[in-house]
């Protein structure tokens, strides 16, 4: 038996998230199905995080267990013949056995993708959260500042997560404009449910003038998640890496 570690990409837009669910399309699902013909055995994945409906990933670890003698090498070529167009295989290689992808992560990042004009794009929509109004980029930088670091951020979270710890790291919170899309980068030592999102609408809001830097501050101290008012769509989030 050996344990194999994989990194993956996939377009989430036309799946209800990563985790499988009964009787719907999930990245999970895919990637078992394709794994098991590949590897003729069933297998079971387990992924650093659990990326919602409509949520992308560039970079995101799974791991699963095999005792089928297909060198790890050529998984990745053989099993990007078996999965659909919208998930892909980029990485293989063997891990020790008491390697687990989420509980020895030591960090993740996210990007998230603005596309800031007055008009949608039929070439980026599934990527991005279409925006008219014009974003203020240094009001977003500075509550972004005032967000980085060591806090308890149940504020910037959604209930349905059974976490008792709510601090986190958040080691990188940047704000860039490229052209019409504006890119929002959240880096920590991990993530609440939902705290990206909510992190990237706050800092929207700050952009329209929907809420002052202070403002921001007050949902961070406030720790009450009902005063984060925005949580951005799913489509613009993408898991870009996972560190170990």
């Amino acid at each position: 038996m050996r344990r194999v570690s994989l990194v993956v990409q996939y377009d989430g837009t036309d799946y209800h998230g990563f985790q499988r669910q009964p009787g719907l399309p999930t990245v999970q699902l895919e990637l078992e199905e394709a794994l098991s013909r590949l590897l003729g055995e069933s297998v079971t994945i387990l992924g650093a995080g659990r990326t919602d409906a409509g949520v992308h990933a560039f970079g995101q670890t799974v791991t699963f267990d095999t005792e089928s003698p297909v060198p790890t090498a050529r998984i990745v070529h053989a099993l990007n013949g078996l999965l659909p167009d919208t998930v892909s295989a980029v990485e293989a290689r063997e891990v020790p056995q008491e390697f687990h992808p989420r509980y020895d992560a030591l960090g993740k990042l996210y990007g998230y993708r603005v596309l800031n004009r007055e008009l949608p794009s039929p070439f980026i929509g599934r990527y991005a959260w279409h925006l008219a109004k014009p974003l203020d980029l240094p009001l977003m930088r500075e509550a972004a500042g005032s967000l980085r670091g060591r806090h308890d951020f149940v504020g910037f979270s959604s209930s349905g997560s059974e976490v008792q710890d709510t601090v986190r790291d958040l080691r990188r919170l940047d704000v860039e404009r490229h052209g019409e899309l504006v890119e929002i980068r959240a880096e920590a030592d991990g993530f609440l449910y939902m705290m990206v999102r909510r992190l990237v609408g706050a800092l929207v809001d700050a952009g329209i003038g929907a809420l002052s830097v202070t403002e921001v501050q007050r949902i961070l101290r406030s720790r009450d998640r009902c005063r984060c008012r925005t949580v951005a769509p799913p489509q613009g989030l993408s898991l870009i890496k996972v560190s170990y």
